[in-house]
């Protein structure tokens, strides 16, 4: 699994900087007045830094942004990398800086001296993010060590929630290994296989194999799988942080591959498919981030990790499936079989668990993709508290989330002539009525929120903090919502 970059924080120490062999990061002023590090390396350098910052190159450089100087006279270091930033700038902006400086990265070790930084734990945060590379799978190539050390009273100051930051960018990391990985390393039984080993951090696991899946009538689930020869499996993960409150509850789709089944989907990009697991490794993120950071919350996890594969024993089209709720749906399309996987375990965790509240993650429509883009996740909620406060974390963690709607209105667009329901609508409202199915399987007084992942969990170029392929987004999200709204008391259940 792909390592977090090793921090460290300790006292400003001046006289160390000098014989400091790797990158060294300044922060400086946007009037480029320098600090005690920058009075220092200006000496070392001997008004070399002065000259810089009086240069129209760092006129012209814009706020948040990195200029790297190689070898600079006078000190050891292999390079200084000069950040122009506001000292009272905002949570995003220190993240987004940690970003540029991750990005302008020359050297495996860096030290950042500063004298007063009050967002240092948010830039640390933004360079952790963008220092990942996913290199499983590549025979020739190790992940390279990432060393930073952080000096100064503000950082020692902000250690403990440094060390949370990192608690949970560790949930992100695991996400994304995960989303990367290619469907014939993690498959069913492999991802099973990752989550049982969170035990090792105090979470309870269980996995449910087949033949229990069958005697819970979890037919939907197990119909989107039995094309497959890799079995079918639903794995729960138990976080009780908390008291003897009711568990909130967060619901992932797993589907390690998706050909579309019969309804073969074409060819040409079908590789990326290996992502359609996105919702289901957000899930395994947060709770592993949960566990890291101790959470004082009750949280369970429940994933559905399937294959929908083409054969000759595969669900049809026309097939009429029973749920584990009891109703009957009509498969119009084999490739809308994620709603069919959530079906089944929205249902279970209401029935077990009786849960205070309940998330679930899907990279579901391509419709969702069409609405919005790349940038937003597509929120579809019963309750406008939940909804509320999810939106809130989200754009506070720079996650983008966008509220859709839910209307009796697009039911009709599910009727069957023979069951209970189909599964697919026509063209129009794609993403919409993929949400209208999924809350017929939602309990009336619970709580609810489908997010539809589909445009943000796995990109083909950069994002804010991740670089192209998986992002890990929603991890820091959902850890955000469950601190704000579940860890005080557990009495926060959202309620109109």
């Amino acid at each position: 699994m792909t390592p977090l970059p090793k921090f460290t924080i300790s006292q400003l120490e001046l006289d160390r900087l000098q014989d400091y062999e790797g990158q060294m990061v300044l922060l400086v002023q946007e009037d480029g007045r320098m600090d005690a590090v920058g009075r220092r390396t200006n000496k070392a350098t001997k008004g070399a830094l002065a000259r810089f910052l009086d240069s129209k190159g760092f006129a012209d450089l814009d706020a948040g942004k990195v200029m790297t100087l190689s070898y600079p006279t006078g000190l050891m270091a292999r390079a200084v990398s000069v950040v122009k930033i506001n000292r009272n700038c905002t949570q995003g902006e220190a993240r987004s800086c940690g970003v540029e400086l991750a990005k302008a990265s020359v050297s495996e070790r860096f030290v950042i001296a500063c004298s007063k930084f009050k967002r240092i734990s948010d830039l640390i945060e933004g360079m952790a993010m963008r220092n990942y590379d996913y290199l499983d799978q590549k025979s020739d190539a190790t992940p390279k060590p990432f060393d930073v050390e952080v000096m100064g009273a503000d950082a020692l100051e902000q250690q403990a929630e440094i060390e949370t930051k990192l608690a949970v960018l560790d949930g992100v990391f695991f996400t994304r290994d995960l989303t990367n990985a290619p469907a014939n390393v993690l498959t069913t039984s492999h991802f099973a296989e990752q989550l049982v080993a969170l035990k090792d951090l105090g979470l309870k696991v269980e996995v449910l194999d087949e033949p229990e899946l069958e005697k819970l009538g979890m037919r939907t689930l197990l119909c989107v799988g039995q094309g497959s020869a890799s079995p079918s499996k639903v794995v729960v993960m138990r976080w009780n942080g908390g008291g003897e409150e009711a568990p909130f509850a967060l619901v992932g789709k797993g589907v390690v591959f998706d050909t579309g089944g019969i309804s073969l989907k074409p060819a040409g990009g079908m590789e990326d498919m290996t992502m359609d697991m996105g919702g289901a490794g957000v899930v395994a993120g947060v709770m592993k981030a949960l566990a890291q950071r101790g959470a004082k919350a009750n949280v369970v996890g429940v994933v559905g990790l399937v294959e929908n594969m083409p054969s000759g024993n595969a669900v049809r089209p026309g097939d009429v499936i029973k749920s584990m709720k009891g109703d009957t749906v009509e498969v119009i399309n084999t490739d809308a079989e994620g709603r069919l996987v959530l079906a089944d375990i929205l249902w279970y965790t209401q029935e077990r668990f009786a849960p205070s509240g309940m998330i679930n993650l899907a990279t579901l429509t391509g419709a969702i993709i069409i609405g919005l883009g790349h940038e937003m996740a597509g929120v579809f909620s019963n309750n406008d508290k939940l909804s509320n406060n999810f939106i809130t974390a989200a754009m506070a963690e720079g996650e983008g989330a966008w509220r859709m709607p839910l209307a009796p209105a697009y039911d009709k667009m599910l009727k069957s002539r023979i069951a209970d329901m189909k599964n697919v609508g026509t063209r129009a409202a794609g993403s919409i009525t993929a949400g209208q199915f999924l809350q017929r399987f939602v309990k009336d007084d619970m709580p609810w929120a489908h997010l539809d992942i589909a445009g943000v969990a796995s990109i083909a170029s950069e994002s804010a903090f991740a670089p192209k392929g998986a992002t890990g987004w929603g991890v820091r999200a959902l850890n955000r919502f469950i601190s704000d709204h579940y860890e005080a008391n557990g009495e926060d259940v959202p309620g109109e």
